[in-house]
Formats: C-alpha cells, structure tokens, sequence
C-alpha cells in the first residue's frame, strides 16, 4: 500500500543544480506554478459557483420566501466546511507530496481496502466531473444557439476531444492555455458580486416567481438537504492534493499555496453571492434562467456586461473537466505503482504526461455523455456523491494521522478533522438518501465493482510475481539446447536474412513452408524445393500440407509434434523457437500493401504452443 512519501528536498536540489537545458530542467518546464496549478486543477471548484448556489436556492425554495431567507446562513456553513477541507488538503499535500489524496490518507491510516474504495469514489467523481462540465458547458451553448441543441452529443464529444488534445501537450500546456478564461470568470464574478453590492436596487428586477405552496416553515431536513446540495460547490478541492507531483520544486509549498488560494476565491465567490441572492430575493426560475444569469442581471443590468458574464460562465463550465484531467492520471498512476491497475498507468510522456490515465478518462467520459445523450440533469443526481466519500475517508484518515503522531498541537487538528468529517458524513448521508432513486444506486454498485477490479489486477500481477520469482536470487543461468524453426514462403534476400539469423540463435533450424492440397500449389512447392536446394542453405525444408487451405493449423500441428518427440538432455532440444521473418516498410501507410500473416501465425503459436515466438521485422531502408 501506499507508505509515507519521501522528502522533495532531493528533487529540488536536483532541479536547482541542473543547467538550463538538462533534462531535469525541461521537466520542470513542464510543471505547474501557483497560478498555473489554479487553471489546471481548480476550474471545477471555481466553475461550481454556476451550480452551487442554486443547488441551495433550489431546496430552499421549497419553503417559500422564508425559505430562501436562509441561503446565507446554509453558504456560511458550506464555507467554514470549505475552511475545514483547504486546511485539511493542505496537510495532506505535506504528508504525501507524491499524491494520491484521499487515496493516500487512507492507504497509510485506514487499511487497504478503505483506501481502495477512496480510489473508486475518486475515479468516478473525476469521470462524471469531466461529462458534467462538458454537457453544462454545450447546454449554456444551445440555450443561446438553440438550432444546435440536436447536435448536443457531438458537441459534447468535440469539446471533450479538444480538451483531450490539450492535456495531452501536457499539465503545464493545459494550464496556460486555460489560464486566460479562468483570470477573466474570476474577475468578473468579482465584479458583478462588488457591483451587486454597491446597488441600492437591482439594475433589472429578478424574475416574478411564484414559490409553490408559500410554505413559510424551514425544519431541519430542509436545511440539511439544502447544506447537502450546495456541497456540489466543494467538487474539484481535493485535486490540488491529488497532482502534487505535476508541480514544479519546491512542490508542496507551490500546492499548498495553490490550495490556499482556491478556498478564498471560492469562500469569496460562494458568501458573495449568497449575499446577492437574499439581497435581490432571487429565486428558481422554471423558465431555465439560472439563479448566476439572474443575479449578474440585477447586479450590471442585461447589457454587454451581462452576455460576458455569460460566455464567460459557459466556457469555464466546459473546462471546468480539465481538473479530472490533472487529477485522476496522478492517482492512477500511484493504483500502477502499487500493482491495482495496469502498469502503463504509470508511464509517463516526454511532457511528464500519463498519457493512458488521459485517454482512458476521456473515454469513460465520452461513454457516458453518448448514455446520457449529453443531457446534464441525467448526470447530476451521481454527481459530487464519489468526492464526498474521499472528503469523509481522508478527514477520517488524518485524525487517525494525528493520534499517531501526536506532534505539536495534534489535539486541535485532531478536532478539526473530525469536525469535517461529521460534517461530510452527513452530506454524503444525505446526498445518498436523497438522491438514491435518481440515480445515486449506481455509485454504490460501481464502487464496489471498482474495488473489486483492482483486487483481482493485484492478484493477477502477484501470481505473476510468484511465477517469476520476483524478489528472490534464481539459480545459475543454464544453457539450453534450442530448436529454430523458420516459416517461409520463397527463396529471397528476406529468408536469407531469417536463415542467417535462425542459425546464430539456436542450435538446429528447420525451415517451414505451408501447401495446398491443389494441383498449382504442388507445383510451386516442387518450384521450391528445387531453387531451396540450388541455394544450399545447409538448412532442411519441411514441406507441410494443408487440406482446407489454413496457414495457422499445419504450423500449430508441426511444432506441437515437435514438442512431444524432442528429447530432453544431451543432443535433444529443450526449447524449440519460431522466428518469423517480416518486411518493415519505408512509410507507415506502406503496411497496408502486406499481407498480416505474421501477427496472425504469431497468435496462433503462442495460443496453442508453448513455443518461444520471435518476430523478426527487416527495413527495407536499410536494403
């Protein structure tokens, strides 16, 4: 499982003593600033402010306009929750600066199998983040454009392949691509919550909504589910903590400040405009107007102003998925390291980029915004239910980190993080009970199906393990007696070449050649045998026929016969190899003009054999 990371003090000196142009130095080139950390793997948390504060409006509303009186009070426990959480991540970016998040935490605190159900509630948040941003992004799109709203899957997958295509440049090409627009949404959320502020009264009255049944008592439950449903705002805080690793040296102190600069501007934004809400009396709009749409209206007016307060909203939700892609490559790199996923998780491109988490998120996500037919509100009800589990398993990890370790102040801290996850227990109770029927079913049957997929992977690669030997000193290599046997098909510089190759390999060749049981292939096996023996290869020619005109079979056949006469010791052969000769071509496309009868053999013989296979690939630039 995951232990407690070493110290980055080793890879910042390394950083600080390499040159300009060393290979460390392109590397860390290719990692995240502090500002760069915030476009790259904050855009969910700061894109939530579009869904959050109606979430809570929305439940709320149910009350009436006493009701709604209570949007600030619930916005305020939201945020001392965020206060809790950016604290909480914060140590965690220092205990594991090699990330992993709620993953790490819990690997080290709570036992494997806790922390491998913090992997897949992670994963699946990532997943569903990366289709909720898309599809919310398109879905700002065709309520202006609504002649597009057809085309809202493909829509949907062309952004997704956009954003793909990006991170796939690298973390670092990512961020300053989306640095831009997340300055600007920043800047002018700013602006309509200070100018919102300043007004005595709003520049355009927020829509006249009747609110159902005037309800005017507000229990419990109702603030509650209110509480829970505005914590759809927290997605995306733990990533910082997840892609530690993809900023630059010195690494914590660069993600720790990052996470310390998304919990203000979200506490801001989010108190902000809670602020305006119950100012202006906003209310849901059954028409589609969203409560940020109403509020940027009362507070500029629907001028200039206003449509780029929403073009600004509308691309900031569609990257908002950049987060998942900064986030879950990290953590399914850190599951490669520890034997729970394939190992190609864990490989990394020149860009310091972990190209396969990258293209399996995009295609988890492409999956299900094709399911959901790019209708966001299909998504929502799963959505942000993954990121509570993690935010509950790490709160709880840390006290257990605390009791531990007893240090300075621990008494404190220890309170705090269990405070926070009381606090995200009874969000993600609620969100669970609530949101059940609608949906959230799936996450409890997907966690567990995750977990279980990444059990079975490590025993895979422990059995593995086991049959190798790994970890332990094997005996003395000895030699082996080796059998080659050659496949060919006609007498030329390529079965020259393989000949040439078989006779330094092994300690006896056989080459091979399938026929046809027809009247025109016995002739050219005739043709064969003759020019075989004119060339003199020193080498026999096994002819083998074949009835129903199968390459593969007459093949298998031969070398399982093989297997069952050599001898075993002196004079025998003890392992018998088939090298397969094949032509590489100048240029790529060039592929199409061969025949693939060489992948074809190679299945076959390693399906049905225990023979070693070789495929031996000749460029014809080198000719």
């Amino acid at each position: 499982m995951v232990t407690a990371p070493d110290t980055e003090s080793g890879l910042s000196a390394t950083a600080a003593d390499a040159g300009p142009d060393s290979a460390e130095a392109r590397k860390e080139r290719d990692r995240l600033t502090v500002p760069a950390g915030l476009a790259a793997l904050s855009l969910d948390a700061l894109a939530s402010v579009a869904y959050g504060p109606e979430a809570i409006v929305v439940v709320l509303a149910a009350a009436g306009a006493h009701g709604l009186g209570f949007t600030l009070p619930v916005t305020i426990a939201i945020a001392a929750l965020l206060g809790v959480l950016t604290v909480s991540y914060r140590q965690v970016i220092a205990a594991f600066p090699n990330g992993g998040g709620a993953y790490a935490v819990a690997g080290a605190y709570l036992g494997e199998r806790v922390a491998l159900v913090a992997a897949a509630s992670l994963i699946i948040d990532y997943i569903l983040n990366v289709a909720v941003s898309v599809s919310a992004g398109v879905a700002a799109l065709t309520s202006a454009y609504p002649a597009l709203y057809g085309d809202r899957v493909w829509l949907c997958l062309a952004v997704l392949a956009l954003i793909t295509a990006v991170n796939l440049r690298g973390v670092a090409e990512s961020a300053r691509v989306f640095m831009v627009p997340t300055v600007l949404f920043i800047i002018a959320i700013g602006v309509v919550i200070v100018a919102g502020l300043l007004r005595t009264h709003p520049a355009t009255a927020p829509s006249d909504v009747a609110l159902a049944g005037q309800v005017e008592s507000v229990g419990l439950l109702l603030l509650l589910k209110a509480f829970a449903s505005g914590c759809s705002a927290l997605t995306g805080v733990e990533a910082i903590a997840n892609a530690v690793p993809t900023f630059r040296a010195p690494r914590v102190k660069r993600a720790q400040r990052t996470e310390v600069a998304l919990g203000a501007l979200l506490a801001v934004m989010l108190l902000g405009l809670a602020a305006l809400i119950e100012k202006f009396h906003v209310a849901p709009d059954p028409s589609g107007k969203t409560v940020l749409s109403q509020l940027t209206d009362a507070a500029l007016g629907h001028n200039l102003g206003f449509f780029a307060v929403q073009f600004l909203t509308m691309i900031l939700l569609a990257l908002a998925a950049n987060t998942s892609f900064g986030g879950m490559p990290v953590l399914g790199s850190l599951l490669a390291h520890d034997n729970y996923v394939p190992h190609l998780f864990a490989l990394r491109a020149d860009r310091q980029v972990h190209r396969y988490g990258v293209l399996v998120l995009a295609g988890a996500s492409a999956l299900l915004l094709v399911g959901a037919q790019g209708d966001t509100q299909t998504l929502v009800p799963v959505f942000a239910i993954g990121v509570f589990i993690g935010f509950t398993l790490s709160q709880v990890g840390l006290v257990r980190h605390w009791l531990h370790e007893r240090g300075p102040g621990w008494v404190g801290r220890a309170l705090l993080n269990g405070f926070g996850a009381v606090l995200t227990t009874a969000a993600l109770a609620i969100e669970l009970i609530s949101k059940f029927s609608e949906g959230a079913w799936l996450v409890c049957l997907a966690v567990p199906a995750l977990v279980l997929l990444f059990e079975r992977v490590r025993v895979g690669y422990e059995h593995v393990g086991e049959v190798l030997g790994l970890g332990h000193l094997p005996e003395p290599a000895q030699e082996q007696q080796a059998l080659v046997v050659v496949p060919v098909g006609a007498v030329s510089r390529l079965t020259r070449e393989a000949i040439g190759a078989a006779l330094s390999l092994g300690d006896g060749v056989i080459a091979v050649t399938v026929v046809h049981t027809d009247e025109e292939d016995e002739a050219a096996a005739r043709a064969l045998q003759e020019r075989w023996r004119a060339w003199q290869p020193d080498v026999p020619l096994e002819v083998l026929h074949s009835e129903r005109r199968s390459l593969t079979k007459p093949i298998v056949d031969y070398l399982n016969r093989l297997e069952k006469r050599a001898p075993a010791g002196p004079g025998g052969f003890e392992r018998i190899m088939v090298l397969i000769p094949e032509v590489q071509p100048r240029q790529a496309w060039h592929r199409l003009l061969h025949n693939q009868r060489g992948a074809v053999l190679d299945r076959a013989i390693r399906r049905h054999t225990t023979a070693i296979v070789c495929r031996l690939r000749f460029r014809l630039d080198q000719w």
